[in-house]
């Protein structure tokens, strides 16, 4: 069962994506909010947010997206933002949004979302942990590749930062950007980073889930951009 939030100050566009998403996907359980605080009230643990880009006060719609993101304990859920002024679309991006729906929403182009976002959602679910097998003093190691939030070079050492802390072994990064293809992303010649932990980019640096910004290449950049909508659209 797939829980999805609706946040909106207006009751109509509220009760217009809650129908929009049954017509769709009828496993799920929805729940609306009219505001921010509302919202941050409740127990939080949503698998897909349709957040409105302008709330009216109390509480922006960014802001109330940005302190999702800051809530690192909670499960992160995918955000969507609906918002009637295009010139606010690029700012989604910034609190690593899956995507936006200009009103009047269009059923058909709610339709595509919904549908990439379940098949997102799922795949998490479904998809199976794989490991990063290294030899850390004198042993083999299995680590899971879902708690890496990047691999640093240096030296004749990498250092993987993890979610429980850091972990320093003798490898060298070229070696281990081959072997993760896919998931991981060479933004730099010192940063190896892993796409499911990216929160927002810019030409200049890569913001990951748990606040840290990492320079990227602007030799790396197009490519990097490329492979992580690739990486985002395959879920």
């Amino acid at each position: 069962m797939i829980r999805i939030a609706v946040c909106d100050n207006e009751k109509d566009a509220r009760d217009y994506l809650s129908r929009l998403v049954r017509k769709q996907y009828a496993e799920c359980e929805i729940t609306e909010y009219h505001s921010g605080q509302e919202y941050l009230a409740g127990d939080g643990r949503f698998d897909l947010v349709f957040l409105e880009m302008k709330l009216q006060i109390p509480g922006d719609g960014m802001e109330l997206a940005a302190e999702i993101r800051r809530r690192d304990g909670e499960k992160q859920p995918l955000i969507v933002f609906v918002t009637a002024y295009e010139k606010y679309v690029y700012d989604a991006f910034d609190v690593g949004a899956f995507q936006y729906l200009l009103k009047p929403v269009n059923e058909r182009r709610f339709a595509a979302v919904l549908k990439r976002a379940v098949e997102q959602i799922q795949s998490k679910v479904k998809r199976p942990k794989q490991s990063l097998i290294i030899q850390y003093a004198g042993v083999s190691k299995a680590i899971n590749l879902d708690s890496i939030y990047y691999a640093e070079s240096q030296g004749h050492k990498v250092i993987l930062h993890r979610e429980d802390g850091k972990l320093e072994y003798y490898a060298k990064i070229g070696a281990l950007e081959k072997e993760l293809n896919g998931q991981f992303f060479r933004i730099h010649k010192g940063y190896l980073v892993n796409f499911a932990f990216i929160d927002g980019y810019s030409k200049t640096a890569v913001t990951l889930t748990n606040g840290e910004k990492l320079l990227i290449s602007r030799y790396k950049y197009t490519d990097f951009v490329k492979e992580y909508l690739a990486y985002v659209e395959q879920g």
